[in-house]
């Protein structure tokens, strides 16, 4: 009679020599890699025209902040902006100055919002 540990073992040996005789499976070749994206160009900048948008912010800017000032809503902070801003507008520095009209005329607008709310709940 067999003993069944034999046979597992040679089953197991069978096994063994079975995969290794097998011929290694066949990998398909990886696919060329992508081109990079194409780089975007920036047109450019016509300074001219930042310039007059910087001043034309200023400008609304101004308004915003008299808009408020006139209600007795202008907060510090929107004052200080637009004083950035002007600075800015006379050191020819026209993104920041674009920026600070910005956030003066937003903090403006916000000052007259707040005049919506009750003063005591």
């Amino acid at each position: 009679m067999l003993d069944p540990l034999r046979v597992c073992a040679a089953a197991l040996v069978l096994a063994m020599v079975a995969g290794c005789a097998a011929e290694p499976p066949k990998v398909a070749p990886a696919p060329p890699p992508e081109p990079p994206p194409p780089v975007a160009v920036k047109p450019p900048v016509d300074e001219q025209a930042r310039a007059e948008e910087a001043k034309a912010m200023l400008a609304q800017a101004e308004t915003d902040v008299q808009r408020a000032r006139a209600k007795r809503a202008l907060w510090l902070k929107a004052w200080e902006e637009l004083i950035a801003a002007r600075r800015a507008v006379a050191a020819n520095d026209a993104q920041a100055a674009i920026g600070h009209s910005r956030s003066a005329s937003e903090l403006s607008q916000l000052g007259l919002e707040q005049l919506a709310y009750p003063a005591v709940k």
